[in-house]
């Protein structure tokens, strides 16, 4: 197959190693706007660099990945649904529910494939959590609890352009809350905390925020993220049942410090961001939208589970602006 990568970024760069890789990938062409960045990535990686967009699409590839600039997002979609070709996206579609259901007609109206970048779907700790919780192995799920802790704040000029603490970052805890649990979150009541660097209550965000989520049978859900962890990237869900608690995430590289006595002291190499704590993930999500471009695997997370993750992260800031439990009928939905 011949793939064309759309931005070559630190996602994206990791993207064209995992695909140049690839046993099923004959050529690689990459292009970004910055086209010296792109041509650094295909000599690294072997890839072919596209001075444009317009010139990747003239390459006659077969499939996209895009993992450029999120306001690129849509229009790229749309553009390779018109093309005729099965694409990847990094999340999110959209920044807003508006484009995100503008993008997601072009697709239906095509009729090709859209794989959506929620790479936690694919991590083997989630996926055993998954089997646990249909299984019936912890009993009936009562509890939940996600955790998403980033060590750093990103750079300022970014906050404006991420959608907000909740579609940025919490999105990737709701899209994997119902993926485990196979429920939907009817309720949302959330808040938030700018008491961090200034950059956040500028860029009108929050550095650190908490949702109480209930589902549609009851179980009750907790979501915190901050963007100031200091003690390392930090990504956990425990999954308490009548019969069993489980955790995601706990292992020896998780920045966290017991203070019982005999309780483990700090970790030796806590996980520094997000590509080192899902390397394997990543890598099996492009193998994933790889096989579904040749027509070997259905689509393990269309757009319309975007759709789903997106209303409740829009249900959560509605909840934070207004201070109030906000119902997800209250969000639109309808293609």
């Amino acid at each position: 197959m011949r793939i064309g990568l759309i931005g070559t970024g630190r996602i994206g760069t990791f993207h064209a190693g995992v695909l140049s890789r690839h046993p099923d990938v004959a050529d690689l062409v990459v292009t970004d706007a910055d086209p010296g960045r792109a041509a650094r990535v295909a000599e690294l990686t072997g890839a072919t660099a596209a001075p444009t967009v317009d010139a990747l699409f003239g390459r006659g590839v077969d499939a996209v990945v895009i993992a450029s600039a999120t306001s690129s997002h849509a229009d790229l979609i749309a553009r390779a649904a018109r093309a005729g070709l099965p694409a990847f996206c990094e999340k999110p579609i959209a920044l807003d529910l508006p484009g995100t259901l503008g993008a997601l007609r072009e697709v239906e109206a095509a009729g090709t494939q859209l794989q959506l970048g929620f790479m936690r779907r694919f991590d083997a700790g989630y996926r055993a959590a998954r089997d646990a919780v249909r299984s019936g192995r912890i009993g009936r799920l009562h509890t939940v609890r996600a955790i998403t802790s980033d060590p750093a704040p990103p750079p300022a000029a970014y906050l404006p352009l991420s959608g907000g603490l909740y579609r940025d970052c919490l999105v990737h805890d709701f899209d994997i809350l119902r993926w485990v649990t196979g429920r939907e979150v009817t309720e949302v009541y959330a808040t938030g905390s700018d008491g961090g660097p200034a950059m956040f209550r500028e860029a009108g965000d929050v550095d650190t925020a908490a949702a109480l989520l209930t589902l549609d049978d009851g179980t009750l859900a907790t979501a915190t993220a901050t963007r100031c962890n200091g003690a390392g990237y930090d990504v956990r869900m425990e999954l308490a049942g009548e019969r069993d608690q489980i955790a995601v995430g706990l292992d020896g590289r998780t920045p966290i410090t017991s203070t019982e006595p005999l309780g483990p002291g700090p970790a030796d190499k806590p996980w520094p961001g997000f590509l080192e704590r899902f390397a394997p993930a990543y890598e099996a999500e492009l193998d994933a939208f790889v096989r579904l471009a040749r027509g070997e695997l259905a689509n393990p997370c269309d757009g319309h589970e975007a759709l789903r993750a997106l209303r409740v992260a829009e249900a959560c800031e509605l909840s934070r602006r207004e201070r109030r439990p906000v119902r997800l009928d209250e969000v639109p939905s309808a293609l």
